[in-house]
């Protein structure tokens, strides 16, 4: 049955500034991804080095997560949301350094100016810390309770409806403008997403007990995930499948030096997984799954592995770009079904803590999984890597499946 919620929702003014603010910053930040990825390769030609760019931000980002938590928890969140906004802007902004001025007037070599990519994606591990969790957790104060799913599936989709945009078109623009100019439209979207920010309403804290220390608030956002066996089983999943199945920060190497399709072939296959997950889930906002989510979880999990080993193993480049397109289709489905478990099972005084936790497994899975590659890159081979990540990845589906029937049995 097709449910016309979506369009209510969206006619939510403040809903819909928050998911406008989001679709330009989340363009940006796909943009810089796909800029880094071939910036960095295009000056080392070491697959490895592309997995330190995801290495440099998790280390960060990753360590200060569970002190955001509690922050955002204890702050007004718009503040605080544009203030991460303008530091992200600053950090950006200060790549257009090398990229203008690295070889001709500073006389950098390329290790230098890979170093200092390496050096600014550092701390912008701590702004990702911070804003990673904060959007999530203003939707449930926007918009009702009977309308949170879908307002979670939007909220999804806007996301890579983002990234679909921005990992394309940050390869087509690399090879219009170059690099510098890339740049500069990167930092500009920035500035554009933190327009609608200051649209919002201010959201103060929902937390009652605020003398509450660090560490105990810490403890117990960690406690009741560990207590909450399906946002525990989905984190685990979405961390160490994800982790493994990372091929995408491989792509890179693969429109190089094996498909040999270049910078626009290289754009088209990094957006191929996102195209992929914003078809089906634009399709589940209006056909949402009723019931047997964990089930459809583990098998879409599973499905997603199978994926990418066929993505490792394609000579073909129209057939990679299919194997992509497909993992980001079962990718959409666990995205929204783990996206869902997390806000309903979260009261809202904790959601800050619960969402830092959560960001802290998407990172790991994310940024872990780009330096996981780099590294299986490194020893194995790029191809037999990228098998061993999907192989993985199914092997972690079986083994949530039959360890947590709390998950396998999941209904909302």
């Amino acid at each position: 049955m097709i449910s016309l919620q979506p369009i209510q929702t969206l006619k939510i003014p403040e809903f819909r500034n928050l998911m406008t603010g989001r679709f330009f910053l989340i363009l940006s930040f796909r943009m810089l991804a796909t800029l880094l990825g071939w910036w960095v390769y295009q000056l080392t030609k070491d697959p490895f080095a592309i997995g330190l760019i995801g290495l440099a931000e998790v280390i960060p980002a990753v360590s200060t997560a569970l002190y955001a938590g509690h922050v955002i928890d204890n702050s007004e969140k718009k503040r605080l949301l544009l203030i991460c906004n303008y530091c992200y802007v600053f950090l950006i902004a200060l790549l257009a350094i090398p990229a203008f001025f690295g070889h001709q007037l500073l006389h950098f070599s390329n290790l230098q100016i890979s170093y200092f990519i390496y050096a600014v994606i550092f701390f912008t591990g701590f702004c990702r810390a911070f804003i990673g969790p904060i959007i999530p957790s203003m939707i449930p104060k926007i918009v009702s309770r009977e309308t949170l799913p879908n307002a979670i599936t939007l909220n999804q989709a806007t996301f890579l409806t983002a990234s679909v945009s921005g990992h394309a078109l940050g390869g087509f623009l690399i090879h219009w403008i170059a690099i510098s100019g890339t740049i500069l439209v990167i930092v500009g979207l920035m500035i554009f997403s933190s327009i609608f920010f200051w649209l919002l309403k201010k959201h103060p804290s929902e937390n009652t007990d605020k003398s509450m220390g660090v560490v105990k608030s810490m403890r117990e956002g960690l406690a009741y995930i560990y207590k909450t066996k399906e946002i525990l089983g989905a984190l685990f999943l979405d961390m160490f499948a994800v982790l493994f199945g990372g091929a995408v920060a491989m792509i890179p190497v693969f429109a190089t030096d094996i498909l040999k399709v270049g910078s626009e072939g290289f754009g088209l296959l990094n957006a191929a997984s996102d195209i992929g997950s914003m078809c089906v889930i634009t399709l589940l906002a209006f056909i949402p799954l009723r019931k047997n989510q964990g089930k459809i979880l583990l098998a879409v999990v599973a499905g997603f592995g199978l994926c990418i080993i066929g993505f490792g193993l394609s000579q073909l480049y129209w057939l990679s770009f299919l194997l992509l397109v497909a993992s980001g289709m079962l990718d959409g489905v666990s995205v929204v079904i783990r996206g869902t478990i997390v806000q309903l099972k979260t009261p809202d005084h904790i959601r800050g803590r619960v969402l830092s936790v959560n960001s802290i497994f998407i990172m790991s899975s994310n940024e872990m999984g780009q330096f996981e590659s780099g590294v299986a890159a490194k020893l194995l081979g790029v191809v037999r890597s990228v098998v061993f990540g999907g192989t993985m990845t199914v092997l972690i589906a079986l083994l949530v499946g039959t360890t947590n029937p709390k998950l396998r049995k999941m209904n909302y």
